[in-house]
C-alpha cells in the first residue's frame, strides 16, 4: 500500500486476473463473486486506510491478461461486487434497528411495570424486612430489560455503518490493471 495521487493506493500482483474470483461461481465475469483471499486482503488494507481520501487499486498482471476480456470488466466487477455487499450491510443496520425498536417497546412495557409493581411492592410491605429487597429487584428487572435496546442503538451499529461505509468506498475505488514482465 502507498499513497497515491488520487488517493490510497492497494496493489495486487496476479499471474492470471481470474485468481481474484470465486472459481466455482457459475456467473458471467463482471457478476462473480470476489475470491475470500482476494476481498480479505483488499478489505483489509482499505480497514487501515483513513476515510477522507479516494481508493484506487492497482492489478498488476502479465500483459497477456490484461488484454482479455475478464480484465476488461474488472473495475465493473469490482464496484458491482462490493456495491452489493454495502447494500447488504446497510439491510443488516436496518433489520437491527427493527429489532432495537421491537426490543425498545418491549423494555420499556417492562419498566412501567416493574415500577408500577416496586411502588405498590413497597406500599403493601412497609414493615416487611424485604420490603426494600422487592423494591429494589423490580427496578433492577425493569432496567435489565431494556438493556439490549440500549446496547442495540448506542454501539450495535456503529462496526456494521463503518464497514458499509468502507464497502462504498471500495465500490467507487478506482481500478487499474499495469502489466508486468513474467
Amino acid at each position: 500500500m502507498t499513497d497515491g495521487a488520487c488517493g490510497h493506493l492497494i496493489e495486487l500482483r496476479v499471474h492470471r486476473v481470474a485468481q481474484l474470483f470465486h472459481t466455482l461461481d457459475p456467473f458471467p465475469f463482471r457478476e462473480r463473486d470476489l475470491d475470500k483471499e482476494a476481498e480479505e486482503f483488499i478489505v483489509g488494507w482499505a480497514r487501515e486506510l483513513p476515510g477522507d481520501r479516494s481508493i484506487k487499486i492497482v492489478v498488476h498482471a502479465p500483459e497477456s491478461e490484461i488484454q482479455t476480456s475478464a480484465a476488461s470488466e474488472l473495475s465493473e466487477a469490482f464496484n458491482r461486487y462490493f456495491s452489493e455487499h454495502a447494500l447488504t450491510i446497510q439491510r443488516e443496520i436496518k433489520e437491527l434497528f427493527r429489532v432495537g425498536r421491537r426490543s425498545l417497546a418491549i423494555g420499556i412495557t417492562i419498566l412501567i411495570i416493574c415500577l408500577v409493581s416496586a411502588h405498590f411492592a413497597g406500599k403493601d410491605l412497609i414493615d416487611s424486612p424485604f420490603r426494600r429487597l422487592v423494591e429494589e429487584s423490580f427496578l433492577i428487572l425493569g432496567w435489565v430489560a431494556n438493556w439490549r435496546p440500549l446496547e442495540i442503538f448506542l454501539y450495535d451499529w456503529l462496526p456494521l455503518a463503518r464497514r458499509r461505509d468502507l464497502y462504498r468506498r471500495l465500490s467507487s475505488a478506482t481500478v487499474e490493471l499495469k502489466a508486468y514482465d513474467n
